[in-house]
């Protein structure tokens, strides 16, 4: 009886200590997925399209500033809306750099969004007669 109980405890700690560390250890690649993704692009016509995709259950938070904070756009997505398309013309501000972020509370996305205007240029051509 003796000589059984020894490899019994032996197996039961192995056992033991062998759920503990599977259970302890999450896979290194495991990564919650994200409650939105966006996209942000430019159209022919200057305009900029905002495409969001989202889970149910988080509401988002669509801002448009200057460098100085001054805010130009404020949107609110509400928790059951799943996607949302956007485009906002930007004719009206004056050039410079602008932030644009989107946040669920946890994760903020910023994308910076550049106006430039181009300045005509002056086309002079010198015409000769010999």
């Amino acid at each position: 009886m003796k000589t059984l109980i020894k490899p019994l405890l032996v197996a039961i700690a192995l056992v033991i200590t062998t759920a503990y560390t599977t259970l302890a250890q999450a896979p290194a690649d495991a990564q919650p997925s994200p409650a939105f993704q966006s996209g942000i692009y430019t159209n022919k016509a200057g305009k900029l399209q905002i495409a969001l995709d989202k889970q149910t259950g988080h509401a988002l938070q669509i801002r448009l500033a200057d460098g100085t904070g001054q805010m130009f756009f404020v949107k609110h997505v509400g928790k059951q809306e799943t996607a949302v398309r956007l485009q906002l013309d930007m004719s009206d501000l004056p050039d410079g750099a602008y932030q644009l972020s989107i946040t669920d509370g946890k994760k903020t996305t910023q994308h910076t969004v550049t106006l430039g205007t181009q300045k005509p240029q002056d086309i002079s051509r010198l015409v000769a007669i010999n």
